[in-house]
């Protein structure tokens, strides 16, 4: 993923969960990367997760 992304928009971040759910990063090296919030990430995970249980 591209290191200077000024706006995240619902593709980017659910490119960035993927990428943590399927291990190639995680929440730790994203936010190092990204200056983000651990928080922030999680909650997008959190959400993401709701979203397909919420799917079946």
């Amino acid at each position: 993923m591209e290191d200077n992304i000024k706006r995240w928009t619902a593709k980017r971040k659910s490119a960035l969960v993927v990428e943590i759910i399927q291990g190639k990063t995680t929440v730790a090296e994203a936010s190092r990367s990204f200056d983000l919030t651990p928080s922030e990430i999680e909650s997008w995970v959190e959400d993401a997760r709701k979203g397909m249980e919420n799917a079946e």
